[in-house]
């Protein structure tokens, strides 16, 4: 699929310098659980994974799908032309069958509400989702980004977007029109968690495959649900206590000091060491 505007091909074409070095840190994947909480958050796209998700049918259902995700997105990120459009066109084809009714009336949302993945608005709301989050996690447990890094992080990122269809003047290429479009979701009323949130957020927090993973299930888990805004932590139904808080600011600092003793050949995807 060509992108319909000239002005993000340079960052297809391999210059998506701050984009390339947020993506390679394996530890953003720490950001990654928020994004997904805030995605959920709307009813219409927690119904689509709700419905068409197989991620908690087992334990190795969810590493697979976790697995293919990462995978898509370090082909974006490092691929080839060739390697970006056969991710593109994967994600494409999963989206043409994500569609169906909601339900249940949640929020603003009445019952019958069609969804569909190839919605132009969900597509923004990930993707807004993403350039909030991702960030964040660098920032807590690699380094400082700026505002102009900022600037190139959500230029760069932008041509993905609306390969994947999402409106282009509707994409935002500078951090400041980012953050003015979050602001206007949480203050529209359209994020309502419900219980198909619920029920796919309590299967994230806590999946199978915790006890063979720790400390990075505990990890992911405290910093996902510290991160999110106390507004939409609420709605999960999810506390958050003064020591929670503790727990949050000890985890961060060890995660911080731990990344930098890390190896490159460690600390970034293979796909990121060139």
């Amino acid at each position: 699929m060509a992108v319909e505007s000239r002005r993000h091909q340079p960052h297809r074409e391999g210059s998506a310098i701050v984009a390339q070095r947020l993506n390679a840190e394996r530890l953003v994947l720490l950001g990654w659980t928020r994004a997904i909480l805030l995605q959920l958050a709307h009813p219409l796209i927690a119904a689509g994974v709700y419905d068409h998700s197989s991620f908690r049918a087992t334990p190795w259902a969810a590493a697979s799908r976790l697995h293919a995700t990462v995978r898509a997105m370090l082909a974006l990120s490092f691929g080839t032309d060739a390697e970006r459009e056969h991710a593109l066109h994967g994600i494409r084809t999963i989206h043409t069958r994500v569609n169906g009714r909601l339900p249940d009336a949640v929020g603003p949302f009445p019952a019958g509400t069609r969804y569909s993945a190839e919605d132009p608005a969900l597509l923004l709301w990930v993707h807004l989702t993403l350039l909030d989050s991702i960030p964040l996690a660098y920032e807590l447990f690699v380094g400082p980004i700026g505002d102009q890094e900022r600037d190139s992080y959500c230029a760069e990122s932008a041509w993905a977007a609306i390969a994947l269809g999402a409106r282009p003047a509707e994409v935002p290429v500078t951090w400041a029109h980012a953050s003015e479009q979050l602001s206007r979701m949480y203050a529209s009323g359209t994020l309502c968690v419900g219980e198909q949130a619920r029920t796919l957020a309590k299967a994230i927090l806590t999946p199978g495959l915790a006890r063979m993973v720790p400390p990075l299930a505990s990890w992911n888990r405290i910093v996902a649900v510290g991160l999110l805004p106390p507004a939409i932590r609420e709605q999960y139904g999810l506390q958050w206590t003064d020591a929670d808080q503790r727990r949050f600011d000890r985890t961060v600092s060890r995660v911080r000091r731990l990344r930098k003793t890390l190896p490159d050949f460690v600390a970034l995807w293979p796909e990121a060491r060139g």
